[in-house]
């Protein structure tokens, strides 16, 4: 978590130069996929089979490969599979340049041809490669890399382009809209497609009892490299093949809705190469398509493992050989949206799903370059159109970062003897801080009012910036000197009789709500008890969430562990669990299941809810609104209007409670503006660091423009939302539970 200057500056600069457009375009896709899947009644279930054919392929993937082999050469194809990037090149340049004595080649957009740099490799055996997508001739012609896997020039803006086109191409008039900048392109590279021979394209999917594969493209161009030579390359990953076309089906219909919010890509093509179609002469005005000539195309499949195969046998990155490239995943992000590929990517790879891909191609250290931007705020989650865990992804390569990192020799004495934590010697100090943050807050909270004057103080903040990383500019949470479980247990316990009592819950005291933001966790036991809930608040162990999030995997379990040896008793007494931090009740939900036995887990899933959801329950079920507090009675920090201004916790948004929020202050009489923001960019410890602060702030910007000048009431349902919306706005908003619970 220490300072890494170059990669800050890198940051810093990416945002200042690519930012806006990057986050104009990730952010139009993510409202169309939004829209799009919004029109489709079975948009889940179409989920859930496309991850179906692909757990099934990548299961069977040896033998596919083996039926993919015979179908194309029975065809009359040939097939190699490449066993690295190495291997496929030599393969395609003895092809083309030796082979063929080709001068040009042509290419449709591919990301696996990105990953072997073929394109190098045929320029140095003397072959010009032409890319024929527009967003990649771009990028060649600016000698740049893709900052996105489905349009790779996205961080290109129109004025930019126009200007790239004028130096390159010596114009005195450049193109400027962007039908002239398109008009220029389709010129251009119609003449060079014309003396081109040898076309090579990608796969979306191949069809292993066939051979047939399925190419999807927003300009056609796919189609143009197949038919305008005479001899067809094909790159592709051996995790594209699926068994047969039948399976092609639900990937139609996800792909171009998942990647650019488009119902269907604007070209979807199917074919069983070598197709017999005449190859087009364009030298011949008379007889430009020649009988027969069809009969003489050449088609080769280049299957690449490149470390596929051994992910496929990594139970943690597996899943990543699921992924459709569809990118999804970037545009959901709200860190991908302020900086892009370029940052957060690697040699091939970009957003959240990157990690898995430059991991197991390239290994660790690249992975370890980006990997800290993805943090865990899971809104890739519900947009990944084949389900997968990219967050838990992420977390076990940090994780395998940690341990390839540490210094043997170094001895954390300090820690060994004060923290309970899981992790080796020599682990990052910063990370190893963040992880044991419940053991701070239990000893700040404990020393406090001296330990939060300590922390302020200049040289301490300057000690931690150096060390640890956190950044100066951000305030530190305030410890409270009584603990809510102190508080409870001092007031004497729960005050509704057992008797009396709709409900028993059991109200988790996490770390932030029992050490620094009290007043949400008293909040919370006056609304339930105005509901007649009869509500314990047990001194229990923290989530294990601060670990997870630095990947501490091994401190996260053992914390799992404990919390459910400690609620387990209260489960099976037929209570409730009510969590107050959306990211504590993600973990009881979500991560746990990594943790748990399968029983285990479900138990304390189905147990544990939302404390607005809570509320909402009882409402539903018979609860008295009136016994809450509606607008009018607001005093003091709660506006006496009924206008709020809503933040949902990200987490809370994926594991489907944040409208339960909306829900109850709605039906008190509240009218509730929800923020359009996915993420408010704090992510727990992300926005603390010295090395992200900036870009923290970035992502948070949409709430201070959407709600820098209200006069609503801001409510923000997170601890990290709490503190970025009042570094944003000024004022830190309160718990939506704090606004409806009767005043004390």
């Amino acid at each position: 978590m220490s300072s890494d200057a170059p990669k800050a500056d890198r940051i810093r600069e990416l945002m200042a130069t690519e930012g806006d457009a990057v986050a104009e375009n990730t952010r139009g896709f993510n409202r169309g996929r939004i829209e799009s899947t919004g029109r489709l009644d079975d948009y889940e279930e179409l989920k859930a089979k496309a991850r179906e054919i692909k757990e099934d392929a990548i299961a069977r993937l040896p033998e596919l490969i083996e039926e993919v082999t015979e179908a194309v050469e029975a065809n009359g194809g040939t097939v190699y599979v490449a066993d690295d990037a190495a291997d496929a090149n030599e393969y395609v340049t003895d092809l083309t340049a030796g082979e063929r004595d080709a001068d040009r080649l042509i290419k449709s957009k591919s990301m696996t041809s990105e990953e072997l740099e073929v394109n190098e490799a045929l320029e140095e055996a003397g072959v010009e490669v032409i890319e024929t997508d527009l967003g990649e001739w771009v990028l060649q012609l600016a000698d740049e890399a893709p900052s996105h896997i489905v349009a790779p020039a996205i961080h290109k803006s129109r004025e930019g382009i126009s200007k790239l086109f004028a130096e390159r191409f010596d114009l005195d008039d450049p193109p400027e809209t962007a039908e002239e900048l398109t008009m220029f392109a389709r010129e251009r590279l119609g003449e060079l497609i014309e003396d081109a021979d040898v076309g090579m394209t990608g796969a979306n999917f191949i069809a292993a009892d066939s051979g047939t594969m399925l190419l999807v493209t927003s300009e056609g161009n796919a189609r143009k490299t197949v038919t305008a030579t005479d001899t067809h390359v094909a790159v592709a990953g051996v995790e594209k093949i699926v068994p047969s076309v039948e399976e092609f089906a639900p990937f139609v219909e996800l792909i171009g809705r998942s990647g650019t919010g488009q119902d269907v890509t604007s070209y979807i093509s199917t074919l069983t190469p070598p197709v017999d179609s005449p190859v087009p002469d364009f030298r011949d005005d008379g007889e430009p398509l020649a009988d027969g000539s069809g009969d003489d195309r050449d088609f080769h499949l280049v299957l690449i493992d490149n470390g596929r195969l051994a992910m496929r046998e990594d139970e943690q990155l597996r899943e990543t050989l699921y992924c459709i490239r569809c990118s999804a995943c970037s545009n959901a992000c709200g860190n991908f949206q302020s900086v892009g590929g370029h940052a957060f990517g690697g040699e091939t790879y970009s957003g959240g799903i990157a990690t898995g891909w430059e991991a197991g191609i390239e290994g660790l250290d690249v992975a370890a370059e980006f990997n800290d931007l993805c943090t865990g705020c899971s809104r890739c989650v519900p947009a990944c159109p084949v389900e997968i865990d990219i967050p838990w992804i992420n977390t076990v390569v940090r994780d395998r970062i940690n341990r390839g990192d540490v210094d043997a020799g170094q001895t954390d004495w300090i820690f060994e003897e004060l923290v309970p934590d899981e992790e080796p010697a020599g682990l990052d100090l910063g990370r190893r801080v963040v992880g044991n943050y419940e053991t701070m807050a239990k000893w700040g909270s404990r020393t406090a009012p001296i330990a939060n004057r300590l922390a302020d103080a200049g040289p301490l903040r300057a000690l931690a910036e150096r060390v640890a990383g956190i950044d100066r500019r951000r305030d530190l949470p305030e410890f409270a000197s009584q603990s809510l479980v102190d508080w409870f247990e001092a007031r004497g316990g729960a005050r509704v009789s057992a008797d009396e009592a709709a409900r028993e819950a059991v109200l988790y005291p996490d770390t932030a709500t029992n050490y620094v933001d009290v007043d949400r966790g008293k909040a919370a036991v006056r609304a339930l008890e105005a509901l007649d809930v009869r509500v314990r608040v047990p001194d229990l162990p923290g989530s294990g969430r601060p670990p997870l999030s630095q990947g501490m995997i091994a401190t996260a379990e053992s914390a799992a562990e404990d919390v459910y040896a400690a609620l387990a008793t209260h489960v099976d007494a037929g209570r409730d669990v009510v969590v107050i931090e959306p990211s504590d009740l993600a973990m009881f939900r979500s991560e746990y299941e990594k943790f748990l036995p399968d029983t285990s887990h479900e138990r304390l899933a189905e147990a544990s809810y939302d404390v607005m959801e809570y509320l909402f329950g009882l409402l539903e079920n018979g609860g008295d609104p009136a016994a809450l507090r509606a607008p009018a009675a607001g005093t003091g920090p709660v506006a006496s209007g009924t206008r709020v201004a809503y933040h949902p916790h990200c987490q809370a948004r994926t594991i489907g409670v944040g409208e339960h929020a909306t829900a109850v202050m709605e039906a008190l009489g509240y009218d509730v503006r929800v923020s359009d923001t996915e993420c408010c960019g704090m992510a727990g410890s992300f926005g603390y660091k010295r090395d992200y602060y900036e870009l923290s702030m970035d992502v948070g910007e949409p709430i201070r423009e959407q709600f820098g000048d209200t006069d609503r009431t801001v409510v923000a349902a997170g601890t990290s939302c709490t503190e970025q919306i009042g570094a944003l706005l000024g004022d830190a908003p309160m718990h939506p539970v704090e606004l409806v619970a009767p005043r004390e």
